[in-house]
Protein backbone atom coordinates (compact mmCIF):
# COMPACT_ATOMS: atom_id res chain seq x y z
CA UNK A 1 0.00 0.00 0.00
CA UNK A 2 1.21 3.72 -0.41
CA UNK A 3 4.90 2.66 -0.01
CA UNK A 4 6.07 5.50 -2.26
CA UNK A 5 4.82 9.17 -3.08
CA UNK A 6 5.66 12.34 -4.32
CA UNK A 7 5.79 15.59 -3.49
CA UNK A 8 7.62 18.00 -5.19
CA UNK A 9 5.38 21.62 -4.40
CA UNK A 10 7.86 24.23 -2.86
CA UNK A 11 7.58 25.96 0.68
CA UNK A 12 6.08 28.96 -0.10
CA UNK A 13 2.92 26.25 -2.17
CA UNK A 14 2.91 24.29 0.87
CA UNK A 15 2.39 27.38 3.49
CA UNK A 16 -0.14 28.74 1.72
CA UNK A 17 -2.44 25.67 0.98
CA UNK A 18 -1.45 24.52 4.42
CA UNK A 19 -1.33 27.52 6.47
CA UNK A 20 1.90 26.17 8.45
CA UNK A 21 4.97 27.31 8.72
CA UNK A 22 8.60 25.34 7.75
CA UNK A 23 11.19 25.75 10.89
CA UNK A 24 13.98 28.01 9.64
CA UNK A 25 16.53 25.57 10.08
CA UNK A 26 14.28 23.15 8.08
CA UNK A 27 14.73 22.81 4.58
CA UNK A 28 12.07 20.84 2.00
CA UNK A 29 13.38 19.38 -0.87
CA UNK A 30 11.25 18.00 -3.85
CA UNK A 31 10.91 14.39 -4.29
CA UNK A 32 9.68 12.25 -6.79
CA UNK A 33 10.37 9.13 -4.74
CA UNK A 34 9.73 9.17 -0.81
CA UNK A 35 10.48 6.00 0.20
CA UNK A 36 9.98 3.88 3.60
CA UNK A 37 13.06 5.12 5.75
CA UNK A 38 13.36 8.88 4.19
CA UNK A 39 11.90 12.11 5.98
CA UNK A 40 9.17 14.29 5.22
CA UNK A 41 6.83 16.88 5.71
CA UNK A 42 3.64 16.37 7.90
CA UNK A 43 1.62 18.42 10.42
CA UNK A 44 0.75 17.08 13.73
CA UNK A 45 -2.16 17.86 15.81
CA UNK A 46 -0.18 18.90 18.73
CA UNK A 47 1.29 21.74 16.09
CA UNK A 48 -1.14 22.62 13.08
CA UNK A 49 0.61 25.66 12.11
CA UNK A 50 3.64 24.23 11.77
CA UNK A 51 5.88 21.59 9.00
CA UNK A 52 7.72 18.84 11.10
CA UNK A 53 9.82 16.26 8.95
CA UNK A 54 9.32 12.60 10.45
CA UNK A 55 10.58 9.22 8.83
CA UNK A 56 8.41 7.34 6.60
CA UNK A 57 7.95 4.31 8.88
CA UNK A 58 6.11 4.23 12.29
CA UNK A 59 8.45 2.35 15.02
CA UNK A 60 5.93 2.66 18.51
CA UNK A 61 7.30 4.17 21.70
CA UNK A 62 6.88 0.59 23.23
CA UNK A 63 9.45 -1.08 20.62
CA UNK A 64 12.45 -2.59 21.65
CA UNK A 65 14.13 -1.73 18.24
CA UNK A 66 13.58 0.81 15.84
CA UNK A 67 10.92 -0.88 13.08
CA UNK A 68 9.29 0.67 9.95
CA UNK A 69 5.53 0.32 10.07
CA UNK A 70 4.53 1.85 7.12
CA UNK A 71 0.81 1.56 6.67
CA UNK A 72 -1.73 1.22 9.91
CA UNK A 73 -4.63 -0.32 8.63
CA UNK A 74 -7.81 1.43 9.46
CA UNK A 75 -9.94 -1.77 9.93
CA UNK A 76 -6.76 -3.20 11.84
CA UNK A 77 -7.84 -6.93 11.65
CA UNK A 78 -11.37 -6.81 11.21
CA UNK A 79 -11.51 -7.00 7.84
CA UNK A 80 -8.77 -9.74 6.89
CA UNK A 81 -10.11 -9.84 3.09
CA UNK A 82 -10.34 -6.07 2.58
CA UNK A 83 -13.39 -6.20 1.42
CA UNK A 84 -14.82 -3.10 -0.54
CA UNK A 85 -18.29 -3.46 0.59
CA UNK A 86 -17.35 -3.67 4.53
CA UNK A 87 -19.41 -1.72 6.97
CA UNK A 88 -18.37 -3.01 10.32
CA UNK A 89 -16.07 -1.06 13.33
CA UNK A 90 -12.41 0.33 12.94
CA UNK A 91 -10.27 -1.99 14.77
CA UNK A 92 -6.87 0.45 14.33
CA UNK A 93 -8.37 1.62 17.56
CA UNK A 94 -7.63 -1.38 19.39
CA UNK A 95 -4.51 -2.84 17.80
CA UNK A 96 -1.21 -2.68 20.44
CA UNK A 97 0.72 -0.31 17.60
CA UNK A 98 -1.26 2.20 16.65
CA UNK A 99 -4.13 2.65 19.62
CA UNK A 100 -2.81 5.41 21.09
CA UNK A 101 -1.21 7.64 18.37
CA UNK A 102 -4.92 6.93 16.62
CA UNK A 103 -6.52 8.24 19.61
CA UNK A 104 -3.62 11.65 19.74
CA UNK A 105 -1.52 11.57 17.87
CA UNK A 106 -2.81 12.14 14.18
CA UNK A 107 -1.19 13.74 11.50
CA UNK A 108 -1.42 15.28 7.98
CA UNK A 109 1.02 13.37 5.12
CA UNK A 110 1.54 16.32 2.35
CA UNK A 111 1.79 14.58 -1.28
CA UNK A 112 0.91 15.34 -5.10
CA UNK A 113 0.71 12.13 -6.14
CA UNK A 114 1.46 8.01 -4.86
CA UNK A 115 2.63 5.04 -6.20
CA UNK A 116 1.49 1.60 -6.02
CA UNK A 117 1.77 -1.50 -8.02
CA UNK A 118 -0.23 -4.14 -8.22
CA UNK A 119 -0.78 -7.01 -6.05
CA UNK A 120 1.00 -9.76 -7.78
CA UNK A 121 3.72 -7.66 -9.16
CA UNK A 122 3.54 -5.26 -6.74
CA UNK A 123 6.51 -2.48 -8.29
CA UNK A 124 7.36 -4.09 -10.42
CA UNK A 125 4.21 -3.10 -12.31
CA UNK A 126 3.50 0.24 -11.03
CA UNK A 127 1.04 3.20 -10.91
CA UNK A 128 1.48 6.55 -10.23
CA UNK A 129 -2.25 7.77 -8.52
CA UNK A 130 -3.48 11.75 -8.11
CA UNK A 131 -6.15 13.46 -7.50
CA UNK A 132 -8.34 14.86 -10.75
CA UNK A 133 -9.00 18.50 -11.68
CA UNK A 134 -5.40 19.08 -10.71
CA UNK A 135 -5.65 19.08 -6.73
CA UNK A 136 -2.46 19.55 -5.09
CA UNK A 137 -0.85 18.67 -2.87
CA UNK A 138 -3.42 16.48 -1.05
CA UNK A 139 -3.16 15.37 2.50
CA UNK A 140 -3.34 11.41 3.43
CA UNK A 141 -4.32 10.54 6.83
CA UNK A 142 -1.24 9.69 9.23
CA UNK A 143 -0.36 8.38 12.71
CA UNK A 144 2.83 9.14 14.43
CA UNK A 145 5.50 8.45 17.54
CA UNK A 146 8.41 9.18 19.17
CA UNK A 147 11.13 6.26 19.93
CA UNK A 148 13.47 6.80 22.37
CA UNK A 149 16.48 4.80 21.70
CA UNK A 150 17.20 3.12 25.28
CA UNK A 151 20.84 3.58 24.49
CA UNK A 152 21.84 6.83 23.60
CA UNK A 153 18.67 8.53 24.63
CA UNK A 154 17.78 9.96 20.83
CA UNK A 155 14.40 10.62 20.44
CA UNK A 156 12.96 8.87 16.65
CA UNK A 157 9.21 11.03 15.06
CA UNK A 158 7.90 8.86 12.98
CA UNK A 159 4.99 8.07 11.17
CA UNK A 160 2.48 5.42 9.63
CA UNK A 161 -0.08 5.99 6.94
CA UNK A 162 -3.29 5.14 7.81
CA UNK A 163 -4.99 2.80 4.92
CA UNK A 164 -8.57 1.79 3.91
CA UNK A 165 -10.35 -0.86 1.97
CA UNK A 166 -9.81 0.08 -2.32
CA UNK A 167 -12.41 2.42 -4.37
CA UNK A 168 -12.96 1.54 -8.23
CA UNK A 169 -9.81 2.62 -9.09
CA UNK A 170 -7.42 0.80 -7.15
CA UNK A 171 -9.28 -2.49 -7.58
CA UNK A 172 -8.63 -2.13 -11.03
CA UNK A 173 -5.15 -2.56 -10.96
CA UNK A 174 -5.65 -4.28 -8.91
CA UNK A 175 -4.45 -3.64 -5.68
CA UNK A 176 -6.33 -4.41 -2.21
CA UNK A 177 -5.48 -1.45 -0.18
CA UNK A 178 -5.22 2.37 -0.56
CA UNK A 179 -4.13 5.37 1.86
CA UNK A 180 -7.13 7.63 3.29
CA UNK A 181 -6.41 10.38 1.63
CA UNK A 182 -8.60 13.45 3.55
CA UNK A 183 -11.07 15.84 1.81
CA UNK A 184 -9.86 19.39 2.72
CA UNK A 185 -12.70 20.13 4.40
CA UNK A 186 -12.06 17.40 6.98
CA UNK A 187 -8.43 18.18 7.33
CA UNK A 188 -9.02 19.84 10.74
CA UNK A 189 -11.13 17.45 12.27
CA UNK A 190 -8.73 14.65 11.39
CA UNK A 191 -6.25 16.67 13.74
CA UNK A 192 -8.19 17.86 16.01
CA UNK A 193 -8.06 16.53 20.10
CA UNK A 194 -11.14 16.50 20.92
CA UNK A 195 -12.56 14.26 17.73
CA UNK A 196 -14.25 11.10 19.05
CA UNK A 197 -13.36 7.43 17.81
CA UNK A 198 -17.23 7.56 15.84
CA UNK A 199 -15.90 11.03 13.89
CA UNK A 200 -12.43 9.59 12.95
CA UNK A 201 -13.70 6.20 11.84
CA UNK A 202 -16.23 8.19 9.39
CA UNK A 203 -13.09 9.94 7.76
CA UNK A 204 -11.34 6.89 7.34
CA UNK A 205 -12.92 5.84 4.18
CA UNK A 206 -11.94 5.52 0.78
CA UNK A 207 -11.38 8.84 -1.33
CA UNK A 208 -14.16 8.97 -3.95
CA UNK A 209 -13.05 7.33 -7.45
CA UNK A 210 -14.85 9.81 -9.83
CA UNK A 211 -11.83 12.27 -8.33
CA UNK A 212 -9.24 10.34 -8.57
CA UNK A 213 -7.07 8.74 -12.06
CA UNK A 214 -3.78 7.24 -12.34
CA UNK A 215 -1.37 5.65 -15.32
CA UNK A 216 1.33 3.10 -15.32
CA UNK A 217 4.87 4.38 -14.97
CA UNK A 218 8.84 2.38 -15.17
CA UNK A 219 9.54 -0.05 -12.49
CA UNK A 220 12.59 2.12 -11.87
CA UNK A 221 10.41 3.90 -9.01
CA UNK A 222 11.64 0.26 -7.16
CA UNK A 223 14.76 1.76 -6.55
CA UNK A 224 14.64 4.23 -3.43
CA UNK A 225 17.89 6.11 -4.46
CA UNK A 226 16.13 6.98 -7.97
CA UNK A 227 14.43 10.92 -7.59
CA UNK A 228 14.31 12.78 -11.03
CA UNK A 229 10.93 13.92 -12.81
CA UNK A 230 11.66 11.10 -15.35
CA UNK A 231 10.23 8.43 -12.74
CA UNK A 232 6.77 9.23 -13.34
CA UNK A 233 6.36 9.74 -16.79
CA UNK A 234 3.64 7.09 -18.31
CA UNK A 235 4.28 4.76 -20.04
CA UNK A 236 0.67 3.85 -20.61
CA UNK A 237 -2.97 5.20 -20.99
CA UNK A 238 -4.70 6.18 -17.89
CA UNK A 239 -6.88 3.82 -16.19
CA UNK A 240 -9.93 6.15 -16.56
CA UNK A 241 -10.39 8.45 -19.49
CA UNK A 242 -10.29 12.35 -19.24
CA UNK A 243 -11.51 14.80 -21.00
Amino acid sequence: MCGRFILIQDAISLKDRFRAELPGETSLHPSYNISPGQRTAVITGERPNEFQMFQFGLTPDSAFKPVMLIEARSEGEKNPTDDPGYTGEMGIFTLPAFRKPIHSQRCLVMADAYIEGTTVERLNKPFLIYLRNKIRPFAMAGIWDVWSNPDSGELFHSFAIVTTYPNQLVARLPYHRMPVILHREDEAGWLSKDASPRELSLLMKPYPAELMNGFPIAPTIRNPLANDPGLIHPVGPRIFTEN
